[in-house]
């Protein structure tokens, strides 16, 4: 996956002077091409300026180049040594590539125009049509970025048009992002959270001599910090990764002015994988983020696929890029309590009127659904119950889950109320596909009949029931079905490797490191968990890891349940459900009673590429296995299932268990 730290733009645009304009409520500049800092930017440059902050952008490319605000001439970096400014980029390849790192491409546009210009906003163009003789270089996209300034705003947006037509050729999209490069010496404070917030270290602090990389390149332990205090903490810019759900607003602070820059996202529909899907956020740098397509938590199954000829067009965005201040530096930090309410007011704006765009439908141009989500369990109520706390979703038409690997779409997403009713607003019109999970139960609800959105349309789909998977009354069970690791044992860092934020915080499975503890509380054998003695939040290890037998060696690990069945229904079949949260390259294999069985019960084969253990993800993918036992490979009285990861080439090659349960046959058979 490409990252900033070796990620470098591509190309200088050289072109002829277009004259000065001027504007509606502020005033639109194209000037002389001038020096920019120490970049030798000969591009003309677009001005945008209302009166409360300038904003300057390269013309044709569209990367934003200055931004002036609160007596601060710039609040972005222009001397980093290989990522400046603020820019839309992406990362693609060619069919049949390997991996997610393919060609970085910053989307530096060919073609400008005033879109709009009047006393209320300004909407800017920043356009590159696919040129087959820069394939090598170039995604098979035509591209139009747009910038937008209105009267009164303590900042801007930014949105851009994605479009792959018949005559293109087939590529993978692998991720595609707006990011902003703040000053260094500037921004120190970065605040994604209430509580996860905090002074961060400096980008030097990460190279060579200041800091030692640790089990991969993000990974980095300051030994010589320019600041002392970080000395000896971790810095990683997955530790700052945030769900889509909850990933509405984050960004950094300046003291001196107290001046805060905010990354705001009212809506999560351009984004893929579902509100659970985690991404990147703001990080060491300073670096702000508004991630719209990445492989982050889910690998190569969160890619586009294009084939050749397929037509498509995406609109992601617009995000809103705000800028406060205050006037006493010891109220700094209350910019972040300002942010997150301009953030609730920009999530009320959505779906926003302003953009100039046919392909950004307005809310008289949108459907809205309803309906109530109940949940029927036999062995839990005699009656469906309210499907409390489920997330119902809208996405493209697809098989039962597969809303968190699809990407090329829209999504809307909501959750139930108490009695299980739901209502999604605003949805754009097309065909859709309904789906649903609800905490406390196992798999995926998928209403398969095809939802039709047109424009002012009320669809009430009245009362849908979820059956989740089961086939008899429940033995025993190990953790919450969640879709989430959280509520096993996560153990404390190494002192060695410790970000301070982490301690005592309830994401403390964010610290650096967790994987190796596993062979510190497990030295000589692996883990036994006894059903009906075993505490899962004490006794349960959150993933199930290789352990280290030497220098760049591992050894898969085999876990063991012990349980006791009371009664043996002879010729029944049992159901053992394996619900797990992540998986990672990893082979798990089941076997009953017999640790050494060839073949085994049951195999899931190769599954996996979220990389979750390594990047603190505490859950990547969703997956349920579901395994028959029959009576005779059981025992009346003491029984041990043995679960075993095979994978070993490397220590972040594991699985997460979301929950596990054991069936017995259904009553009706006992």
């Amino acid at each position: 996956m490409w990252c900033p730290e070796t990620a470098h733009f591509s190309r200088v645009h050289h072109l002829a002077v277009p004259k000065t304009t001027s504007v509606g409520c502020s005033t639109l500049e194209v000037y002389v091409p001038h020096m920019v800092a120490s970049h030798a930017w000969t591009h003309p440059v677009a001005v945008m300026d209302n009166g409360i902050l300038r904003l300057t952008l390269s013309i044709p490319g569209g990367t934003v180049v200055g931004i002036r605000y609160n007596g601060i001439d710039n609040l972005l970096e222009l001397n980093n040594p290989v990522l400046n400014g603020g820019f839309w980029d992406l990362n693609w390849a060619e069919p049949g590539h390997q991996g997610t790192a393919g060609v970085f491409d910053v989307l530096d546009g060919t073609g400008f125009k005033v879109v709009v210009e009047d006393g209320e906003q300004i909407e800017l163009s920043f356009t590159r049509p696919w040129d087959p003789s820069l394939q090598v270089d170039h995604s098979p996209l035509n591209i139009d970025k747009r910038f937008i300034m209105l009267r009164g705003s303590s900042g801007f947006y930014s949105y851009a048009i994605y479009e792959h037509s018949k005559e293109m050729p087939a590529f993978n999209l692998y991720e595609t992002r707006i990011a902003f490069m703040l000053k260094i010496d500037k921004f120190h404070y970065m605040a994604l959270a209430d509580n996860r917030q905090r002074f961060m270290p400096l980008p030097d602090d990460r190279l060579p001599g200041r800091g030692e990389q640790l089990a991969y390149k993000e990974a980095v332990l300051l030994v010589d910090p320019i600041e002392p205090e970080f000395k000896g903490e971790v810095d990683d810019k997955y530790q700052y990764s945030c769900e889509n759900k909850d990933n509405r607003v984050h960004g950094w602070i300046c003291f001196d002015p107290p001046v805060g820059f905010w990354q705001i996202s009212p809506s999560n529909e351009f984004r893929t994988g579902g509100p659970t899907k985690q991404d990147l956020t703001s990080h060491v740098n300073p670096t702000t983020l508004a991630m719209f397509v990445s492989a982050h938590y889910g690998g190569e199954d969160l890619s586009l696929q294009f084939e050749s000829g397929e037509p498509w067009k995406k609109v992601f965005g617009p995000v809103f890029i705000y800028v406060n201040s205050v006037s006493d530096g010891n109220k700094a930090l209350s910019l972040w309590d300002n942010a997150k309410e301009q953030m609730e007011v920009e999530a009320q704006s959505w779906p926003y009127e302003f953009p100039n765009s046919e392909d950004f439908p307005g809310s008289d141009e949108r459907g809205t659904l309803s309906g109530r989500l109940l949940v029927y369990d036999r062995y839990i109520s005699e009656q469906p119950l309210p499907a409390i706390g489920a997330y119902v979703g809208l996405a493209l038409p697809g098989e039962t889950g597969s809303w968190q690997r699809e990407s090329k779409g829209y999504q809307f997403w909501t959750m139930v109320d108490q009695e299980g009713y739901f209502g999604i607003k605003n949805i754009r019109t097309g065909d859709y596909n309904l789906y649903a999970w609800v905490p406390g139960f196992i798999g995926d609800y998928h209403c398969d009949v095809s939802i039709t959105i047109t424009s002012g349309c009320e669809v009430d789909l009245g009362n849908l029931v979820y059956e989740p998977p089961r086939d008899g009354p429940t033995l025993w069970e190990i953790g919450i079905p969640d879709r989430s690791a959280a509520e096993f044992y996560i153990p404390d860092p190494n002192p060695k490797y410790v970000n301070r934020l982490y301690l005592n915080h309830p994401d403390r499975f964010r610290q650096y490191g967790l994987w190796e503890r596993y062979a510190d509380l497990y030295p000589d054998g692996d883990l036994v968990y006894t059903v009906g003695e075993s505490d899962f939040r004490k006794d349960w290890f959150f993933a199930h890891v290789n352990r280290k037998t030497g220098d760049g060696a591992y050894e898969g690990t085999t876990w063991q349940i012990k349980f006791r069945l009371k009664n043996l229904y002879e010729g029944g079949t049992y159901n053992l459900r394996l619900a797990l949260a992540s998986a990672n390259q990893s082979v798990l294999e089941v076997r009953v009673n017999d640790p050494q069985a060839n073949p085994p019960h049951f195999s899931s084969g190769l599954v996996g590429k979220d990389n979750a253990i390594a990047r603190h993800g505490i859950h990547g993918l969703y997956y349920l296995f579901n395994v028959d036992i029959p009576s005779a490979q059981l025992t009346q009285g003491d029984n041990t299932i043995f679960l075993t990861q095979t994978s070993n080439t490397s220590p972040f090659q594991g699985i997460m268990y979301d929950y596990i349960r054991l069936e017995a046959p259904p009553v009706s058979d006992s």
